[in-house]
């Protein structure tokens, strides 16, 4: 798919981004998702012990637990239309008959940053990979520690990413990458921020 912003100044792309989450089919479902998959994982139990009472899982198994929740939840309140992904190339979100609404799902513990595998800095090299051009959810959750024993989502935010957003670590052994200052300026829109 041809990018929404080539060719229009920076100055546009907000407004672009706007567009582009208005007229996608999920958008006022997901900030409820989000919140109802993290409250579903505090209702959660391996055998007889409870997550966040017996059980605090790292940030990185949190993150695991909400994006495989909100693709789930999203997937059946939309059978038939939306499942969560299977083949390689298809987003978190699958759309069963547009792909180009799929979605990908990022999670961070960052307060406002979140990060992706340092592939995503790069075009899509053939039709069996992923395309990481296109929507985004973006999570940001607070982590278990000493003074935090129920934590929360900080902020959600939706929209419309490129590979030219992400900055992969410069180091050879490097694994992550980053976004770009531009990226959340003007093209992730915040659906919910807590207080």
């Amino acid at each position: 798919m041809k990018s929404p912003y080539q060719g229009k100044p920076k100055e546009k792309w907000l407004s672009i981004t706007k567009r582009l989450v208005n007229k996608h089919p999920l958008k006022d479902e997901i900030v409820d998702t989000v919140l109802q998959s993290w409250e579903d994982i505090f209702k959660s139990q391996m055998g007889p012990f409870s997550i966040g009472k017996e059980i605090f899982p790292s940030p990185q198994i949190m993150s695991f637990f909400l994006h495989e929740l909100v693709a789930h939840n999203l997937s059946l309140k939309h059978i038939g239309e939306y499942r969560v992904g299977i083949a390689k190339k298809e987003k978190d979100i699958h759309n069963l008959t547009d792909p180009s609404l799929g979605i990908e799902i990022k999670a961070s513990t960052n307060k406002t940053q979140i990060f992706a595998n340092r592939s995503y800095a790069q075009p899509s090299s053939d039709s069996e990979t992923k395309d990481k051009n296109g929507y985004y959810i973006a999570i940001n959750f607070e982590k278990f520690s000493k003074n935090v024993k129920r934590p929360k989502i900080r902020m959600i935010r939706f929209g419309y990413l490129e590979h030219k957003d992400w900055i992969a670590q410069s180091s050879s052994t490097g694994q992550q990458a980053r976004l770009s200052a531009q990226a959340y300026e003007s093209k992730l829109i915040t659906l919910y921020q807590a207080e």
